[in-house]
């Protein structure tokens, strides 16, 4: 078992590393975008008989985020410009699998909060609401610790320089820790665009901490 949650780990590596590749390729992120979308819309509504690790005997799942907006990287490169541009978020999430692996799906109620200009952009313009569904599937499980992946698509409420349509797809990684069977915390990092479907695509990009309550 524990050999399977290592693969699964390096899968995660891998990830990492390869994906600003395909953002910064527009064929290549619509079509990254599409196959993974159509993936994550695939998922059962309900997990398999065994525990989900993401939330342990429960089945239903509460999330609230707070993120730190970030101007310029992701993860390679590393984020150097950090800004005022802020994200609240709430999500419901229900047990999944995917593929037999353990996952979730959620409903995300986000609002960006922006302050001041820097860097050239003006934040403050950005405060807008959003709703997004998405989805997250288990990388790797260290009992206590797990890594996943996931994405969704959604609307947000205006388009703007930065983000010159509605339509947006989120990319994000997650890693938890569970404190106990109901409570835990997750620290994720989460990335917004339009996938080249106007413009404008700038990007939204935030680094975030959340609790979580499983019931």
């Amino acid at each position: 078992m524990n050999f399977f949650r290592f693969l699964r780990f390096l899968n995660l590596c891998n990830l990492v590393v390869n994906f600003n590749k395909i953002v910064y390729n527009t064929y290549l992120m619509k079509k990254f975008i599409t196959i993974f979308l159509l993936c994550i819309i695939s998922m059962p509504a309900v997990a398999s008989n065994g525990t989900n690790p993401l939330m342990r005997h429960h089945k239903n799942q509460l999330s609230f985020y707070f993120g730190q907006g970030v101007n310029s990287g992701f993860i390679v490169p590393p984020p150097t410009q950090f800004v005022p541009f802020y994200l609240l978020n709430l999500q419901y999430s229900q047990s999944a699998t995917f593929f037999g692996l353990p996952a979730r799906q959620t409903i995300e109620l986000g609002q960006t909060i922006g302050f001041a200009d820097k860097y050239g952009w003006h934040w403050r313009d950005y405060t807008i609401p959003m709703i997004l569904i998405s989805g997250d599937v288990l990388l790797a499980d260290f009992n206590k610790f797990y890594f996943t992946a996931g994405g969704g698509a959604g609307l947000q409420a205006q388009q703007n320089e930065r983000l010159g349509a509605k339509l947006l797809f989120q990319f994000k990684l997650t890693a938890g820790w569970h404190i106990n069977n109901k409570w835990g915390m997750e620290f994720a990092i989460k990335h917004f665009s339009n996938a080249n479907t106007a413009p404008e695509n700038y990007s939204y990009a935030f680094y975030g901490l959340g609790v979580t309550y499983n019931f």
